[in-house]
């Protein structure tokens, strides 16, 4: 893969007040230039993560940007995305990376919430594709993957990391969630 190739990483940090979490959008290249950021929000707890990252798509992506890379399906706490809608919004691969072994949420949705709101993250979760392992850099990360078979993905995944097991698309967008919930803090912080 070309050292030019372009990626836009998305990432979530909570946010000081617990209620929303900032959402980050980095373009990145392979070679770990960095390009466009954009910053969005979306409720601790809520169903609007999804309408926030295609916000974030809206944004950002341009036709030199080649994949999309998610660093959680489930952010701010179970706010589920749709990774279908997504990927038909982006009209590139998504491919969504998580780094830890899991069984799965189902059980913590369960415990979380019930009635309609279980149902819709239940339906949300069950579409999403199956999570892969795949060793990067002696580590190994779990990867969902739409509009790209499994080889293509873990070759994405691994031409974006260039050491340990975070790709750099979803590592710089994490830092600059966390640095605008930072921000975020101090400045409501400033206003009281």
């Amino acid at each position: 893969m070309k050292p030019g190739v372009r990626a836009l990483g998305i990432a979530e940090s909570v946010g000081p007040s617990d209620e929303r979490s900032t959402l980050a959008g980095v373009v990145v290249r392979r070679d770990r230039v960095v390009e466009d950021a954009a910053f969005r929000s979306c409720a601790v707890g809520g169903t609007d993560a999804t309408d926030a990252v295609c916000s974030l798509l809206e944004e950002c992506i341009r036709p030199d940007v080649r994949y999309v890379l998610v660093g959680s399906v489930a952010p701010a706490w179970y706010n589920l995305l749709d990774l279908t809608h997504i990927h038909q919004r982006a009209d590139r691969p998504v491919i969504a990376v998580t780094f830890e072994e899991s069984d799965g949420l189902e059980s913590g949705l369960r415990d979380a919430f019930s009635g309609a709101s279980l149902e819709d993250r239940l339906e949300r979760y069950r579409a999403l594709p199956a999570r892969r392992p795949v060793s990067v850099n002696d580590e190994t990360v779990y990867v969902r993957h739409l509009g790209c078979d499994a080889s293509d993905a873990a070759t994405v995944v691994r031409a974006f990391t260039p050491e340990g097991g975070r790709p750099e698309p979803i590592r710089v967008a994490s830092a600059l969630a966390r640095a605008g919930n930072q921000y975020a803090g101090r400045r409501s912080r400033l206003e009281k």
